[in-house]
């Protein structure tokens, strides 16, 4: 009678079922050998991005500040929710702890919001970089960087904290089964059983600040890189400079078309079954591919690397 009592007056559940794709079993297999594999390239890859931007000095023009905040991001992410998709894809335990839950969405929002700042102040960096190559080395300096870098970690965090205040106060009446890998705050919203119009008003808003703002500044560094590159009069120098930005062009693509897919949607339009694999390309299938996006296509990178794994080598022949 107790417990039926607290669930009525809306006290928070013990834990949350995750489900998956509990309802096609056949799936499972499959999926746990894709997140398992993808975790630790993402995990190698991320690291070895990091390591290379901190150690080798060629690496440390402002571009790669960014880049190393980029990696330690997706670094994050990947540590945020594939352990727990590899237990419930792996096992019969489906279930994350309440508390454990309210963790892993405050966190995963929190790197969200700081990935679209970064991507901005990137965006920038390359703006500077091509558009005004002689002011350059002044403007873009490294305290400079470490301030945005610091601006867009406080931002996220702060957007995150409003999210989750608003969010643990929700009821929800028994209710336990999300329809996901891993707790998101558009899963969670949706099942509450109370009025979440102040929840769905704060998400859709601060959301739309954090994705579109940084978005129009990115789409307008880059109208203006690309009129500063046709004016390049060298068909080689028009390749190198359109080089130096399509990392970051195919970075920004595969982050934010989900986002915005996920997140400037209605929520009353929100599609759980959907949602759930969508979900799975920002979660795990960006933070693979970034690092192979900046090594495949950047010299410096690859050469880097190089470097660092014939110091590995010399290191490990002692």
């Amino acid at each position: 009678m107790r417990s039926d009592n607290q669930s009525f007056l809306g006290d928070p559940p013990e834990d949350f079922i995750l489900l998956g794709v509990s309802d096609r079993p056949w799936l499972e297999l499959p999926l746990f050998v894709v997140f398992l594999v993808s975790y630790v390239l993402a995990m190698l890859g991320n690291i070895a991005i990091i390591l290379v931007s901190w150690l080798d000095p060629q690496l440390h023009s402002p571009m790669y500040i960014f880049v190393s905040h980029l990696s330690f991001l997706d670094l994050c992410y990947t540590a945020t929710t594939v352990p727990q998709m590899l237990v419930n894809t792996g096992s019969s335990r489906k279930t994350i702890s309440y508390s454990g839950c309210t963790v892993q969405y405050a966190i995963f929002h929190w790197l969200g919001c700081t990935e679209c700042i970064v991507l901005a102040a990137m965006a920038l960096d390359r703006y500077m970089a091509i558009c005004e190559p002689l002011r350059y080395v002044v403007i873009m300096h490294r305290p400079l960087c470490q301030q945005l870098v610091v601006v867009a970690w406080l931002s996220g965090f702060c957007n995150s904290l409003v999210q989750v205040v608003l969010t643990v106060q929700l009821p929800f009446c028994g209710r336990q089964v999300l329809n996901n890998f891993f707790c998101e705050v558009p899963a969670v919203i949706k099942l509450s059983c109370a009025d979440t119009a102040v929840n769905d008003a704060t998400l859709a808003v601060l959301v739309a600040f954090f994705v579109l703002v940084p978005l129009a500044l990115i789409l307008l560094s880059y109208g203006f890189i690309a009129r500063a590159v046709l004016k390049i009069q060298s068909s080689k120098g028009r390749h190198k400079a359109f080089g130096t930005c399509s990392s970051h062009l195919v970075v920004v693509s595969l982050f934010y078309l989900p986002a915005i897919y996920m997140y400037l949607q209605p929520l009353s339009s929100y599609s759980q079954e959907q949602g759930k694999f969508i979900s799975l390309f920002y979660s795990i299938i960006t933070p693979t591919l970034n690092p192979f996006i900046y090594t495949l296509r950047n010299k410096d990178v690859k050469g880097a690397l190089r470097r660092l794994m014939t110091q590995i080598w010399r290191l490990c022949r002692r």
